[in-house]
């Protein structure tokens, strides 16, 4: 998970349009145009071209991409009267999921979560949706999200989403989120499934960084999930009255965060569980070590004393002359050390 850095914002006075991210991608708009019998898909060549929209008798999804243009985002919000703050927050991307109602808009801030295959780690991305009377717009920091299932609604009309409004369009878009916080957790899912039969049969430094990593992916689960709660929560109850016709299914979606924190939950408690078994697989294995060492000690202590006995050489040792002296010395050691063996394993010592 990348860490975003504060600091571009520190002295600065309120509404000041600081992005601050890093530069990704390149900037562009698409716009979905729509109504029951007809849509238009159209990739903007201008600011300015999305303009239009704004009073359009049909359904507008302006979706804009690359936060880093703060004079076009400047200029968009300008046009669509949007609030120097809301600015702000929308190029802020440390924002935590939040709504916030304004004269003519409801403003939307969440975040959209992808799984890196090969960094097995959860992504987060900030975006930040407007609502207004016949429009809905998109801000993402850089192009490539999870709505391809709602363009693919819009282009082939397919369930009831074209012959809704743009409240409708403002669900779908949430709803598409937080259903892929469910398959992020099918993903973790199987990372701990196979971590617990690694904490068993292996343990390895690999295991507990992968542990760790797993961990840190459920903590920015849960970071995303819990206070979007409290978003759909608000947008479901509609004290603004803005959203009679699809609270209902804005309660639908916040029942989904209820069960992902559930699930959210239920992982971090068999993770903690995961950090237990292996460090007791890990203490196991080192008795196990210890065990065989002792063993081996335990053995070769009689026998390192006789040999440091005769291996005094002094003048006067009878044994040394003695024609069968090595051979019985040799004998009586070898027998200590089968004898000590023997004795170990009828203790189940060994």
């Amino acid at each position: 998970m990348k860490e975003r850095k504060l600091t571009k914002k520190v002295g600065t006075p309120p509404g000041t349009l600081i992005y601050t991210g890093e530069k990704m991608g390149t900037f562009q708009i698409n716009v979905f145009n729509y109504n029951a019998d007809s849509y238009t898909e159209q990739k903007m060549e201008s600011v300015e071209s999305c303009f239009k929209f704004k009073d359009s008798p049909n359904v507008s999804w302006i979706d804009i991409a690359g936060l880093y243009n703060t004079e076009a985002i400047d200029e968009i919000g300008k046009y669509y009267n949007l609030h120097p703050l809301t600015l702000e927050d929308i190029l802020n991307i440390n924002q935590r999921p939040k709504l916030e109602y304004f004269d003519d808009y409801a403003f939307i801030v969440l975040k959209m979560l992808t799984y890196n295959n090969e960094l097995r780690e959860v992504q987060s991305e900030q975006v930040s949706l407007i609502l207004g009377n016949n429009f809905v717009l998109t801000f993402q920091e850089d192009i490539g999200d999870v709505f391809d299932p709602v363009r693919d609604r819009i282009r082939n009309n397919r369930g009831s989403i074209r012959k809704n409004g743009a409240d409708y369009l403002l669900y779908a878009l949430i709803d598409v989120v937080v259903d892929n916080y469910f398959i992020i957790l099918e993903k973790l899912g199987e990372e701990i499934d196979e971590l617990q039969e690694m904490v068993v049969v292996n343990p390895s430094p690999e295991t507990i960084q992968n542990i760790h990593t797993l961990r840190r992916n459920l903590i920015e689960l849960r970071k995303s999930v819990w206070p979007l709660k409290d978003v759909l929560s608000s947008l479901y109850e509609d004290e603004m009255q803005l959203f009679k016709r699809t609270s209902v299914y804005f309660r639908d979606v916040h029942d989904h965060t209820i069960q992902i924190i559930d699930m959210v939950e239920t992982l971090r408690d068999i993770t903690s569980e995961l950090l237990d078994v292996y460090l007791s697989s890990v203490n196991n294995r080192m008795n196990e070590i210890m065990k065989v060492l002792t063993i081996i000690a335990t053995i070769f202590m009689p026998l390192s004393f006789i040999a440091g006995v005769y291996g005094m050489n002094f003048k006067y040792m009878p044994e040394l002359g003695w024609k069968y002296g090595y051979p019985t010395i040799l004998v009586v050691m070898l027998s200590i050390g089968i004898g000590m063996v023997i004795y170990f394993k009828r203790r189940k010592w060994m």
